[in-house]
Order: structure tokens, then sequence, then C-alpha cells
């Protein structure tokens, strides 16, 4: 459900840290809004040398930005603490400052999603929607 894609920019993460990142995030979304961890879903990507600019300059500092897709219907406490728990685990993970780490969260109605080859349900309904997945597949998913 949710898809956070994670982007380095002049920092190279070890495959430990992507691993701890990824599971740091699933965490928070979990923990932050009830939501099973098999729905959160984590992509990295490197910007290439040259690559990264900010305010029309090359960026030369390391930096962290995460782009999360969620579905629409939390509230602003839930998604400033969801990104709270994510700041806090990136920089001590990536070994950057906070100031290194941009979030940003955008919201897709549930109704504008497939998933396992279903529209998703809205938050809070995840429970039932599992229910129609195949044994095979829910066997397959990760706890």
């Amino acid at each position: 459900m949710p898809t956070y894609t994670v982007t380095v920019a002049n920092l190279s993460l070890s495959q430990q840290q992507k691993s701890q990142i990824a599971g740091a995030i699933t965490t928070a979304h979990h923990t932050q809004t009830g939501a099973p961890r098999f729905f959160a879903q984590v992509l990295f990507f490197a910007a290439n040398e040259g690559e990264h600019f900010v305010g029309g300059s090359e960026n030369q500092a390391p930096q962290v930005y995460v782009h999360g897709l969620v579905r629409q219907g939390r509230s602003t406490e839930v998604k400033q603490a969801l990104m709270s728990q994510m700041l806090e685990e990136i920089v001590r993970i990536a070994g950057i400052t906070a100031e290194d780490v941009w979030i940003y969260l955008q919201d897709i109605p549930a109704t504008q999603m497939i998933e396992f080859g279903r529209f998703l349900p809205a938050p809070g309904e995840e429970a039932d929607w599992e229910k129609g997945m195949t044994p095979e597949k829910r066997a397959r998913l990760p706890k």
C-alpha cells in the first residue's frame, strides 16, 4: 500500500544500511498507521554525481530524500508522527544530520490504487481486505 522511494545523493548506503532503513520505514508506517507490515514497500535509488541540484546549484552534501505515497485518510498528527519516526531512524542509520534528510508524504485515495490485483481498502479496513487474498499469496507475505 505505501510505497516509499528513498533516493540518496553524495552518499553510499551499504546493503545493511538499506535493509535497516527499509525496516525502520516499515516499522514506522505500521506503528503510526496500524497498517500491516507487508503493505509497505521501500525502493532505493542513488543520484549519480552531478545529478542532484538544490537551489539551482549542484549539491555537494550527503542527502537522503524519501517520497512516500500513502493512502489518504490519516490525520496530520499521524502523518507527522510517521515522518518524525522515519527521520530519527534514517539519521541514526545513515550517519547524517536531520538537516540532510527530506521526507515528503503524498496522499492517494484508496480508490486510485490497486495492489495484489484489487483496489485498496480505506485505512482501518485492511483485515477484511486481506481475507480476500488467496491462501498461497498470504502464506508468502512477510509477517
